[in-house]
């Protein structure tokens, strides 16, 4: 998004942006070392409106990455550096109690679990309503009826009646929709999705992505979509960010992203998904396994299944640096377009 001042474009301010963003696991346990590196230096950032898609396998640290954007990793178990500007202001250096009033107004969160996100103990409706009352000063009815309309908004059947249910009473589908209130409850400008769709079928993500989707062009909210799954981001992505070992390995434009890959990874990750317009066949696989948390050989973390590596891939490690067209990429020897899907 650009700006016009005294006849030159300039680029604004994004809403968030991480910057070197790293996660050190820590333990005590006898034995073991006592912090394991698993977000090593993420960086990129959000502009209103739009949705950015962080992408990889389990393990790779995206949902970790959006935990410590949002201040939920305990002190006690994970150390987080770098920074996260919302706004210019780094949510990294905010006291608790700030930090604690932008989420949920300025900064929501919707978690794969919805089923163990909410209390089981409380109706849906009070959870939802309570956080209304946590950050606004408004009476236990005025917060009740604003959830209640929520709850109508994500299409839950009969609100005012299931706003006494509890969260076991909902079908899976329906608990997401709960998470979606809860976290638009206070209209918050950024919405972080951690793999929203987990364990629903096929029809039910649909419907979660397809509402997610009308949601934000309503409210004009910018969402990052945490993700493994490549068709839905695909769906619903403006730009896409593929993670790989802690690291961003590749960001584009969507379009640009899946129809010329230019890291090995993003190339494997995208030859994998079955083709409606190709012939049958076998679907391909990336060989190996991800490297397990901790520290990295030298050289590129991939290169153990790359099948294009060079001796200089195991020499140093590549950085994320821009490329042709609006795209940066980590690797010495990115995939020609020529040899694209």
């Amino acid at each position: 998004m650009t700006t016009t001042t005294g006849g030159t474009a300039t680029e604004t301010r994004p809403l968030l942006e991480a910057e070197d963003l790293t996660v050190d696991l820590l333990s005590s346990a006898p034995g073991t070392p006592r912090s394991r590196r698993v977000v090593r230096g993420v960086s990129f950032a959000l502009r209103e409106g739009e949705t950015l898609a962080l992408i990889g396998e389990s393990g790779s640290g995206k949902s970790l990455s959006a935990m410590a954007l949002m201040g939920l990793l305990p002190a006690t178990t994970a150390e987080v550096g770098g920074s996260v500007r919302h706004r210019g202001t780094d949510l990294l250096t905010l006291h608790p109690d700030a930090l604690r009033a932008r989420r949920g107004k300025h900064l929501a969160m919707i978690f794969q679990d919805a089923l163990s996100a909410l209390n089981p103990t409380l109706t849906v409706g009070f959870q939802i309503a309570e956080v209304i009352r946590a950050h606004e000063k408004v009476s236990r009815r005025e917060a009740r009826a604003r959830a209640v309309e929520l709850m109508a908004r994500v299409r839950i059947p009969d609100p005012a009646r299931r706003y006494r249910d509890y969260p076991h009473q909902f079908s899976g589908g329906q608990r997401q929709r709960v998470m979606i209130a809860s976290a638009l409850a206070l209209a918050p400008e950024i919405l972080i999705a951690d793999e929203p769709t987990t364990a629903l079928d096929v029809t039910v993500q649909a419907q979660i992505m397809e509402l997610l989707a009308e949601l934000r062009e309503e409210t004009g909210s910018a969402l990052l979509l945490i993700t493994h799954d490549l068709g839905l981001a695909a769906a619903a992505a403006d730009r896409v960010a593929i993670m790989y070992a802690g690291h961003i390995v590749e960001q584009a434009p969507v379009e640009e992203l899946y129809d010329r890959p230019a890291h090995p990874y993003t190339g494997g990750l995208l030859a994998a998904l079955p083709r409606l317009d190709g012939p049958p066949g076998d679907l391909t696989s990336v060989p190996g396994t991800p490297p397990a948390p901790g520290p990295l050989p030298d050289g590129c973390a991939f290169r153990p299944r790359c099948a294009t590596a060079r001796a200089s891939c195991a020499a140093r490690r590549p950085v994320l640096l821009p490329a042709p067209s609006a795209r940066l990429v980590a690797c010495h020897y990115p995939l020609e377009a020529s040899s694209a899907r």
